[in-house]
């Protein structure tokens, strides 16, 4: 791998999220529809779905955090799922050496548990983690893991079909 890959994986990811219009657009029913069953089947007060460009993460859905529109994208959990690649999954995030000064560990709202997947467009391009959090620790259940894993693949392809209509309107 050159040294300029992760640039250029980084600069066609972001293009593929500024192709889709969805930065900064209202929210919409389905994305709602699917942060609410998430929050449901995993017992949690809290599920985003987190476009993550440049700078910081903007939700496009959010039950529990709805005081929080963006947030930065240094150092957060998305990031890191990002990086990771797949399911992540933070038990006691106070516990956890990336995590245990952040702001949102440390502050309001005073987090600590974190289940996210990535985003993935059919191209393989991460825009975005769709996750769920909580304010003690905890865990999911492999049931609950692969939900999220479901809903992740299911946010992806809405926002493909959105793109297409917003194409054709």
């Amino acid at each position: 791998m050159t040294d300029n890959q992760p640039a250029l994986h980084e600069q066609s990811r972001l293009s593929a999220l500024q192709h889709l219009k969805v930065l900064d657009s209202p929210f919409e029913t389905i994305f709602d529809s699917i942060t609410r069953m998430l929050s449901d089947v995993c017992g949690m007060p809290i599920a985003l779905i987190s476009l993550v460009d440049e700078n910081r993460l903007w939700f496009k859905s959010n039950v529990g955090l709805e005081s929080f529109i963006e947030a930065p994208r240094e150092g957060s959990f998305c990031q890191e799922t990002l990086q990771n690649g797949g399911l992540l999954e933070i038990p006691d995030a106070s516990l956890d050496e990336r995590f245990w000064d952040k702001p949102m560990v440390t502050g309001h709202p005073d987090l600590r548990f974190y289940c996210g997947v990535p985003i993935k467009l059919p191209m393989g391009e991460v825009i975005g983690v769709i996750c769920v959090l909580d304010l003690k620790p905890n865990y999911l259940n492999e049931y609950q893991r692969k939900t999220i894993e479901g809903l992740a693949k299911l946010v992806s392809q809405l926002l493909v079909l959105r793109e297409i209509n917003l194409k054709r309107n």
